[in-house]
């Protein structure tokens, strides 16, 4: 079964960075779209970016405007994992973090993907 995995969540300062991991496992890097969202208590769950690999080692990257900039992604193949590098950290940033996979097509993978595969979420808090 496809499955992912988030880690590297935190209590931070203001202005401070976090990395966070998503290891990837079971899935075929064939038009594979990988993503990270984050849901903040009562708030719909909102967009960071998304990742379309067409091969294990090519890949475009789609970020949402409000974190331009300030967050970055990377992803190793030697270890299946991918990362949210996360820089100037605001205290609106808190939120449950969630990556997801699933095979799209591009077009669906930069606006709009839907995701079959969910991890369970870790939790970054950004105090004022």
């Amino acid at each position: 079964q496809p499955q992912v995995t988030e880690s590297g969540g935190g209590s931070v300062d203001e202005g401070g960075s976090l990395r966070l991991s998503c290891a990837v496992s079971g899935v075929i890097y064939s038009s594979l779209c990988l993503g990270w969202f984050r849901q903040a208590p009562g708030k719909k769950r909102e967009k960071i970016v998304t990742i379309w690999f067409p091969t294990p080692y090519t890949h475009d990257t789609y970020y949402t405007d409000s974190v331009q900039g300030r967050f970055s992604t990377s992803h190793d193949s030697d270890r299946n994992t991918l990362y949210l590098e996360m820089n100037g950290l605001k205290p609106e940033d808190t939120a449950m973090y969630y990556c997801a996979a699933q095979r799209l097509w591009r077009d669906q993978c930069e606006d709009e993907p839907q995701f079959d595969t969910w991890g369970q979420g870790t939790q970054v808090t950004v105090s004022s």
